[in-house]
């Protein structure tokens, strides 16, 4: 009977390759490897799947669980492909997940045995060590590593979770043993080899460690990764920071170095960057001489990327990080067998994605879906229903062009989305029933379960933006147990407090609602919505929820989907906006006026929406469309049934009320001690919408720059009255001449003072409009001048006694 305990390093291509020439010698009838015991069963799916992949512990009902992470360069995959081919048992020893997600786990890391290592041997980076010591020797000395580790070791005092972890693995030994297995191999983590070989502590002693660990009902499956995640930047303890370096290296038959430059080339050209055969050369030429120099058995990650930076991206550090991101990182995502264990939830999103077409990649795409096509409409509805999951594969980008039957998505698979849709898989069976439960859970106002943070984390800001409480709480996934890394398992989670949806949040859910077609959902959110609405005294609460009310009302007919009572709704909040409007606006800080300038332009935007103006071709639409679809209806899509007369408004009632809205702003902008910045952009939009001529808004601007008022509320009158937009000042030459006339008359005090408000409304604008304004106010300036250089009095004079005689004038 023999047992050799192989210490490795986590995702080292040099520990693989070694690790699988030397089972091939050992020929061992056991392999032990170090991980999850509960993930035996799941060991035979291995040959079927396509590295990156993680082992993914969870708590069901819970935000707990764990990963463990493989590459096609760790040892323990590799350890595990060739128990699967040669018909060896596999399995995993380290301290079950039902214990490590019962506890904190973690407790005090131990110390990085790698910088230790590096440190006595003259080095500063401890992956360049490693590189020259193991990756460039071409096999790991397992022997040699074993003392190291026991020196690096010495005096060393595990703490209770690490000391429970290596009990459990002498533990699994020993019951290999008894099972009459001859010939055992164990593959862990370096830093565990002392712990498994010479004197070991008895077995009474393990037992007691092990005895009384607290436990949670734990169940375990196989999800893809990604090598971005697996980088340690990403937050894994135990990943590397170049898993696209290391896959290359494991897999490049020879030659790394000139195959790596190679790739890069051709990554360059990809983007459109001119990189020939030569550039390789030299940039293979410069990496080799930079490693002789620095006395390195082969160029490394270091020499290669000094020469990708001087040789081939001319020193240009953007396509620099093109090539790290492309290559030393990389982009590669992991898939799983068809076979491997998941919930109902995951399998309808797979055929899911089998009927809309949409391949999984964790390299962003941008997809631009025109939603007057079946297919593109399926994979709109899709998107919209896994981000109310708070699946973020797909975001939400600006659409080119003003029609509202198109959307563009920027779409990237995370490996944490599966978790998230295991956590909702309490919701339904379907990723619409799910997403129909989690959107009436938030009109009720509380969380139902979803996912971990992990999907926070690292999505997009969409939901937070739309107000929508984001599922789960915050994630840091587990490490592997390797040297410098904490111990492997560790779990993470919690659970979320109930959020309570605000009146805002819920106007959003109405509009992601329809774009997702949950017909299901939308009675209750939109019963919420009016309870909430009629409750709500805030009027800053009713403008903030209004726009998303009008967008679902003015546009969810392009999707088919409808929408009855929204309208209704809408209105009868504007009313109630305008009520509150006046006290609203009264003894407000400068920062509630930037917050309300906001919102007063949102609301008029959606008035706009809403109420068109008679002008306004949406207010009668084509032959054929009625003034509701605002002929933003697609072809082929159905139109919206007709609603009683009394809920409609008629073209003259929405006039009526397009023009109480105005009338209200109006009246707003007449009352006494109004901050400067409200009044300047209420004047703007009154402008704009003709309810001012260009003369009335020239006198109100005169009078906000008059003697009389501060210097610092006349600039924050121009801020508001400006908001960016800087052509005003260059077609109307009255409001460019009181802008100019009040500059120059400030003192340079009272100018220093506004400096800061000025510079903001100006960097505001567009730089051809910057540009134009200084023309105008040069060409201005300098006219009359211009005129009197222009005038030879010599050559003029007989002309003007001429004119003198004529009128009769006689020059004293």
């Amino acid at each position: 009977m023999s047992v050799t305990v192989l210490g490795v390093r986590h995702h080292g291509p040099g520990s693989a390759r070694a690790v699988r020439a030397e089972l091939a010698r050992l020929r061992p009838d056991a392999i032990l490897i170090e991980g999850p015991p509960e993930a035996d069963p799941l060991i035979a799916l291995a040959p079927e799947m396509e590295p990156p992949v993680a082992l993914l512990a969870h708590v069901p009902g819970s935000t707990r669980s764990a990963f463990w992470p493989f590459a096609l360069f760790s040892p323990e995959w590799q350890a595990i492909l060739y128990g699967t081919a040669e018909g060896v048992p596999v399995r995993f020893v380290d301290l079950p997940a039902v214990h490590t997600l019962a506890t904190d786990g973690g407790g005090t890391p131990h110390a990085d045995p790698l910088g230790e290592l590096a440190a006595a041997a003259g080095y500063d980076d401890p992956e360049r060590w490693w590189e020259d010591v193991v990756e460039h020797r071409g096999d790991t000395p397992f022997q040699t590593i074993a003392e190291a580790m026991a020196a690096v070791r010495e005096g060393h005092q595990p703490g209770p979770h690490e000391a429970r972890r290596e009990a459990h693995m002498r533990r699994c030994l020993r019951a290999a043993v008894k099972e009459g297995f001859e010939r055992v191999a164990v593959v862990c983590g370096a830093w565990h080899v002392p712990a498994l070989t010479g004197a070991l502590p008895s077995a009474t002693a393990d037992n007691a460690l092990l005895r009384g660990l607290p436990k949670v009902k734990a169940e375990l499956t196989w999800v893809p990764w990604t090598y971005g995640r697996l980088a340690s930047h990403s937050g894994y303890g135990a990943g590397v920071t170049s898993p696209g370096w290391y896959h290359h290296l494991f897999t490049a038959p020879d030659r790394p170095v000139e195959r790596w430059l190679t790739s890069a080339a051709a990554a360059l050209r990809q983007e459109g960057t001119a990189v020939s055969p030569a550039h390789v050369i030299e940039a293979v030429r410069l990496a080799e001489t930079l490693a002789a120099l620095r006395g390195r058995p082969l160029a490394g990650l270091g020499e290669v990327t000094e020469a990708v930076r001087a040789v081939l991206c001319d020193g240009d550090e953007l396509l620099v990080r093109l090539v790290q991101r492309r290559l030393v990182v990389g982009d590669r995502l992991g898939s799983v067998s068809p076979r491997t264990p998941m919930v109902p939830l995951q399998r309808d999103l797979r055929e899911q994605q089998r009927r809309a077409k949409l391949g999984v990649e964790a390299l962003e795409r941008e997809l631009d879906l025109d939603l007057r096509k079946p297919l593109d409409l399926t994979r709109s509805r899709l998107l919209h229903r896994l981000r109310l999951l708070g699946v973020e594969w797909g975001r939400p980008g600006e659409a080119r062009g003003r029609g509202t039957f198109r959307e563009v998505w920027r779409l990237a698979w995370r490996p944490e989305y599966d978790l998230v849709l295991i956590e909702s898989a309490a919701l339904g069976t379907t990723v619409e029933s799910a997403a129909t439960q989690r959107a009436r859970a938030l009109a009720r106002g509380a969380s139902a379960p979803a996912g971990p943070g992990g999907a926070a984390a690292h999505g997009s800001p969409g939901s937070a933006a739309r107000g929508l409480p984001r599922p789960g709480s915050a994630a840091r996934p587990s490490a592997h147990g390797v040297p410098g890394a904490a111990p492997g398992g560790a779990a993470f989670g919690g659970t979320a407090p109930e959020p309570v949806v605000s009146l805002a949040e819920l106007a959003g859910l109405v509009e992601r609602c329809l774009l997702a077609d949950l017909g299901g959902a939308l009675p209750q959110v939109l019963a919420a919505l009016s309870d909430r609405a009629a409750l709500d005294t805030d009027v800053t609460h009713l403008m903030a929820a209004l726009p998303s009310m009008v967008r679902a009302q003015r546009y969810g007919d392009v999707r088919g989907t409808p929408a009855d009572g929204l309208e209704a709704i809408a209105e009868s909040m504007l009313d109630r906006i305008r009520a509150g409007l006046p006290a609203a606006v009264t003894g407000i800080s400068d920062e509630a006026a930037a917050g309300l300038v906001g919102q007063l332009e949102a609301v008029h935007a959606a008035v706009a929406l809403l109420i068109p103006p008679p002008s306004d071709p949406a207010s009668s639409g084509p032959a054929g469309e009625s003034p509701a679809d605002g002929g933003d209806r697609p072809p082929g899509s159905p139109p919206q049934p007709d609603a009683p007369d009394a809920e409609v408004p008629t073209g003259r009632g929405r006039a009526a009320a397009r023009e109480r809205w105005l009338a209200t702003l109006r009246a707003v902008c007449d009352r006494p001690r109004l901050h400067a910045l409200v009044e300047g952009r209420l004047v703007r939009l009154l402008l704009d919408a003709g309810e001012l001529t260009p003369s009335g808004a020239g006198e109100r601007m005169a009078r906000s720059m008059s003697r009389g008022n501060p210097p610092a509320r006349a600039a924050a009158w121009v801020e508001g009255f400006m908001a960016g937009k800087g052509l005003l000042l260059v077609h109307d030459s009255r409001l460019l001449t009181l802008v100019d006339d009040w500059l120059t008359g400030l003192t340079p005090e009272e100018f220093t003072g506004v400096l800061p408000l000025l510079r903001r409304t100006f960097s505001r604008f567009e730089a051809p409009e910057r540009r134009a304004i200084g023309q105008r106010v040069r060409a201005s300036g300098g006219e009359e001048e211009g005129r009197r250089r222009q005038v030879d009095e010599g050559r003029a004079a007989p002309a003007v006694r001429t004119v003198e005689m004529i009128l009769g004038v006689a020059r004293g």
